[in-house]
């Protein structure tokens, strides 16, 4: 399609609307050099551009055919208003995508640290849980593991809702002493 008169876009619309595809080839060759032309001004990315303008095709082409499009003859300015929200869009999305960066030597060591600290913590609750009672082991794996509440475990346990609180308060301050006490550095009663 050659540049074209008003009243030529007007036609091209209607017949697109009655689901004439010619008429959609016209507009996609027609429009497509002079969107990516904006778009590339815009973005600076030609692969973007090309995304982009596919994007202003497709909404362009299904505004059209289901009458989105009111003034017919508004082709041109409908065009460019579509390109331009869906640039705008992508900034906007750009801008609330996280940064990526590469990840140094620095920080897998620090990830590797990390899981090790955490390694070694569950080796530790493990030892402390080991040391307990087994109705407090319970009480604890029960409640922090499984997620039961105290009145569920004194009804599993044959207590009362009360000696379930009592007991698990004192597990876990048990836990958190022999924790405590296993972390502590062997070079640390020295400075």
């Amino acid at each position: 399609m050659e540049e074209s008169s008003v009243q030529e876009h007007g036609k091209l619309v209607e017949r697109i609307r009655s689901g004439d595809g010619k008429a959609e080839e016209e507009l996609v060759r027609f429009f497509s050099p002079r969107v990516f032309a904006m778009l590339m001004a815009r973005t600076r990315d030609r692969e973007a551009s090309r995304d982009l303008l596919q994007d202003v095709l497709i909404a362009v082409l299904r505004s059209v055919r289901e009458g989105g499009l009111r003034d017919a003859e508004r082709l041109i300015p409908f065009v460019h208003g579509t390109a331009r929200n869906l640039v705008n869009n992508y900034f906007r999305d750009k801008v609330r995508e996280p940064r990526t960066e590469e990840l140094t030597d620095d920080c897998a060591s620090v990830v590797r640290h990390d899981m090790l600290e955490t390694d070694e913590r569950e080796r530790m609750v493990r030892q402390a849980l080991a040391t307990m009672e087994e109705v407090d082991r319970r009480i604890v794996l029960m409640t922090m593991v499984e997620g039961w509440k105290p009145g569920d475990i004194a009804g599993k346990l044959g207590l009362t809702s009360e000696v379930v609180r009592q007991r698990k308060s004192r597990a876990i301050k048990k836990i958190a002493e022999i924790v405590k006490g296993l972390s502590r550095s062997p070079m640390e009663g020295y400075h």
